[in-house]
Order: C-alpha cells, then sequence, then structure tokens
C-alpha cells in the first residue's frame, strides 16, 4: 500500500510536503474533504499530464527551458529574464511565489504550441524538492544565483543547500548551460562536476559590470560587460544586489544568443516585484525602503549596505524582522547579524520579533510584533531620515509598511 501511495504522489514528490497535508485540517468537513481530493487525486493527475505536455512542447515543438534556483534573487532574477525574452518571442514565467510544487505543474500549462521559453522558479525548502522539480521538467538553462545560509533548519548548513540547489545545474544535459555566480565559494565547487558547460558572471569573469551607481529618483545604473562588448543599463530598482540578478538575468539570455542591445532594454523594462526594495517618500519627509518580503543573512547584509549608500548625510532606522528556517544557529545568525549592523552606525536598529532581540543592543528598541512597532517607528520619523524595513512575511512587517505610507 505504501509504495502505491508512492507511486501515486511520484518517486521524488517531497516527503516534507506529504507531512504537511496529513497534518494540515481545515475548519469544515466540506472544506477537509476538497482539500484531500485536491491533494491525493487532482495535483496527482495535473502532475502526470503537466510533464507529459512539457516533453511534447520541448522536444516537438522546441521550446526551451529555463530552471532558477539559489538562495536569493530567485523571483527578481526570473523578472528580469521574462522581461528580456518577452522581447523576442512568447514567454511564459512562474507567477507570483506560490508554491512550485504546485505553480510549475500550473505555469506549465500557461504554455502554448508556440511558446519560445518557459521561466520556471524552483525554489526549494524541503530535501528532494528539486528531484521533483527536474522530474517535471528538463531544463535547457540551469541558472543558480548563489548559495548562502537559507532553510538551514532542513538543510543543516550551506553545503546542505548547495547539495539541494546545485541538482539543477548536475541535471542538465550536455548541450546545457549552468549560469553560475563566480563570486560564490560555494558554486566554484562545481567546477569540473557538471555534464553542461558552464557560462560564469560576476567579477572575474566575462559577463560582468562596471560603474554601478544610483540615480536621484533611486534607480540603479551601470555597465553591463557580455564578452568584448558594452552596453549602459538603467533599472527601476534600487541595489548593488540586484545588479548581481542582472548579470545572472543577461547570462540566461546570452545562453540563448540574445543580442546585448535587447538585453539591456529587457533589464530597463522590468517591472520591480512589491516589498522588494520598494523606494517611496513618506508624508513626514522620510524616504522609506520597503524590503518586507523576505529576510536571511546574505540578504539583509545587502540591505543594510544600499541603506548606508544611498543615505549620505540622512539619518538611518533599520526595522528588522527575525530571519526564519535558519535550525539550531539562528540565534548565531542573528547575533553575527547585530555586529554587522553596528559597522554602519545606524542610528536607530527597531528588532521585530522573537529572534530580533539578539540584534540590537537596546532592548528599548525591540518589540514582539510589528504592532507593538509603530509607536516606537513613528515618532522617529523626520525628514531627514531614511528608513529601511527588513523582514518576513510571517513577521507582517509589510503590515508596519501600509501603516507607515
Amino acid at each position: 500500500m505504501v509504495d502505491l501511495i508512492n507511486w501515486w504522489l511520484t518517486p521524488k514528490f517531497p516527503k516534507k510536503h506529504i507531512e504537511i497535508v496529513i497534518s494540515y485540517r481545515p475548519q469544515g468537513s466540506w472544506k477537509i474533504i476538497r482539500n484531500y481530493y485536491r491533494t491525493w487525486i487532482v495535483h496527482p493527475i495535473k502532475r502526470r499530464f503537466a510533464k507529459a505536455y512539457c516533453f511534447i512542447l520541448q522536444n516537438f515543438f522546441g521550446m526551451k527551458i529555463i530552471g532558477i534556483t539559489g538562495s536569493t534573487g530567485k523571483t527578481t532574477t526570473k523578472e528580469m529574464l521574462a522581461s528580456i525574452l518577452k522581447l523576442d518571442g512568447e514567454t511564459v514565467y512562474s507567477f507570483a511565489n506560490i508554491d512550485p510544487v504546485y505553480n510549475i505543474p500550473t505555469t506549465i500549462f500557461r504554455c502554448k504550441p508556440f511558446t519560445k521559453y518557459l521561466i520556471l522558479e524552483m525554489g526549494v525548502e524541503y530535501l528532494n524538492e528539486m528531484d521533483f522539480y527536474l522530474w517535471l521538467a528538463k531544463p535547457n538553462i540551469g541558472i543558480v544565483t548563489n548559495i548562502y545560509a537559507t532553510h538551514t533548519s532542513s538543510f543543516g548548513d550551506e553545503n546542505g543547500v548547495l547539495k539541494e540547489k546545485s541538482k539543477l545545474a548536475k541535471g542538465l544535459s550536455e548541450d546545457g548551460f549552468a549560469v553560475l555566480n563566480s563570486e560564490n565559494t560555494f558554486l566554484q565547487k562545481l567546477k569540473g562536476k557538471l555534464k553542461s558547460d558552464i557560462l560564469w558572471f560576476g567579477d572575474s569573469s566575462n559577463i560582468s559590470a562596471s560603474d554601478v551607481s544610483y540615480t536621484q529618483d533611486f534607480k540603479t545604473k551601470f555597465t553591463l560587460h557580455l564578452g568584448d562588448k558594452a552596453v549602459n543599463v538603467l533599472m527601476p530598482i534600487m541595489g548593488k544586489q540586484f545588479v548581481v540578478d542582472a548579470l545572472a538575468a543577461s547570462t540566461g539570455a546570452y545562453a540563448l544568443e540574445i543580442p546585448i542591445e535587447m538585453i539591456s532594454k529587457g533589464l530597463s523594462g522590468f517591472e520591480a516585484q512589491e516589498h522588494r526594495m520598494n523606494v517611496k517618500k513618506l508624508k513626514s519627509g522620510a524616504i522609506l525602503i520597503d524590503d518586507s518580503y523576505n529576510n536571511n543573512p546574505a540578504a539583509a547584509k545587502e540591505a543594510v549596505q544600499t541603506l548606508k549608500d544611498i543615505s549620505e548625510n540622512r539619518k538611518t532606522m533599520l526595522v528588522f524582522g527575525d530571519m526564519l528556517e535558519l535550525g539550531e544557529r539562528e540565534v548565531g545568525y542573528h547575533k553575527e547579524i547585530g555586529s554587522f549592523i553596528k559597522k554602519f552606525n545606524i542610528d536607530y536598529t527597531v528588532g521585530v520579533g522573537r529572534l530580533s532581540k539578539y540584534v540590537v543592543t537596546d532592548k528599548i528598541f525591540w518589540a514582539r510584533s510589528w504592532k507593538e512597532a509603530i509607536p516606537i517607528v513613528k515618532p522617529l520619523l523626520s525628514n531627514n531620515m531614511t528608513v529601511l524595513v527588513k523582514g518576513s512575511r510571517s513577521i507582517n512587517l509589510d503590515k508596519l509598511v501600509d501603516i507607515l505610507k
């Protein structure tokens, strides 16, 4: 019976998802029946049809599949690459941030026979999730943005993260391309271990950026170098971390032989996602940087660096929400971020959440929840201040942002 269940869920279906489904009890008998019907009947059938349909489109209609994973920058890289490839042909890509276990089959069914490119965001939180994605679709190009400490409650440490996420690159065929970040020490370990060719991006590679700066209307400009060619790029988003995402997207487009002029146009025209370094001027005159979508050690450092880069002579405030799913080292990671923040002499740091009390040294500026943070943050706002709200969705700092706006 167990073997039959495993076959029905496909051999690669993440066991953690089965546990979550079994333990989930929505209120109301009809909701319970509907939930199990979708999980055990609808989704297994849908996955199998999606796999077959994807195979047909790829092998008989020539559709190219690009898979994207990494610890940070996946969604932004996906949006940037989609903005580029849409200029060249019909492009379908993962919508919003629904769990890829369910989002990928849905995205596949949005494709048509004339779809030229399919971009799939392949974020992983649990062991063997990547195996399931690769069972569904076989990418021609695999982009790994970086490897950092994320979801270490499942993967243990950065090497565990690398082991799971690198399956995308290792699963590519000999005629595929692995797009990897040359500045990430963990990805450097993949040299000589892949069947496919590797296209590196970042410093000391053929695909890099120079002259990065910000405009007065909070855009990022830089020079993109693709081999012996160069072009100026102006992106409607602020932060050097997004230049790295742009390099990842540009390298993916380069592997598909997209001209550099089209790459520049696509990067300039992409739409920044909500709660990802969005900038707004408040009624108080303060400048608000809304980065409340997600939080992890690497992303937190990048956001804090951007806060200082654009502040100049303005006062600074950091509202910091808990970094989650870090396992046994969660307290250590928060203390490490606290030490990192001290180097920047930020005027006010407000921790929000159980773990964020380890980030701030002055307990006056610590709140258990986003609601408790409101009376702390609001009186400190002034017309000579830049405020960064850095948090995870589960801490609800997006609600604090809405209140401040």
